[in-house]
């Protein structure tokens, strides 16, 4: 049966866009009421779109898929490992420094000199601050950043 690891990854990010939804939609409602965009607003953005791609990959697996193997591999666990500390490191370092670190560190291992790649991480994690807290009002963790 051609395309089975694409079907079983589609089915198990399927779970997974279904879990996430479910929980972006447990989130307590803000004070002052309902809003258009809320704290829920991206995370469900996100699993429909998971959902979608989910669907598609087992609907449609590439028939002649091939599992990476040697450097590719090892690329691939290095980003799981950078999006997982991502993930830990994210509510005590800050959103911008741990958004920097992540961002910086993937663009290098994809390729790019290591001081572009983490001024263009610190760049983007600014950006990304400035609008998210001040333009939508929606607040990302300061952490070591914090004014006191």
């Amino acid at each position: 049966m051609t395309g089975l690891g694409d079907r079983i990854l589609g089915l198990g990010l399927l779970v997974l866009a279904v879990a996430y939804g479910w929980v972006a939609q447990q989130w307590p409602e803000p004070f002052g009421g309902a809003e258009t965009v809320g704290p829920e607003t991206f995370p469900t953005i996100l699993s429909v779109v998971l959902v979608v791609g989910s669907l598609y990959l087992m609907v449609k697996p590439d028939p002649d898929a091939q599992w990476p193997v040697g450097k590719s591999a090892l690329e691939l666990v290095v980003s799981l490992v950078v999006l997982v500390a991502y993930a830990l490191l994210l509510e005590p370092l800050g959103f911008v420094i741990a958004t920097t670190m992540a961002v910086g560190t993937l663009s290098w291992r994809m390729g790019a000199n290591p001081k572009p790649a983490f001024m263009t991480g610190l760049l983007s994690a600014i950006v990304v601050f400035v609008l998210f807290n001040y333009g939508l009002s929606l607040s990302l963790p300061a952490g070591l950043l914090e004014v006191q």
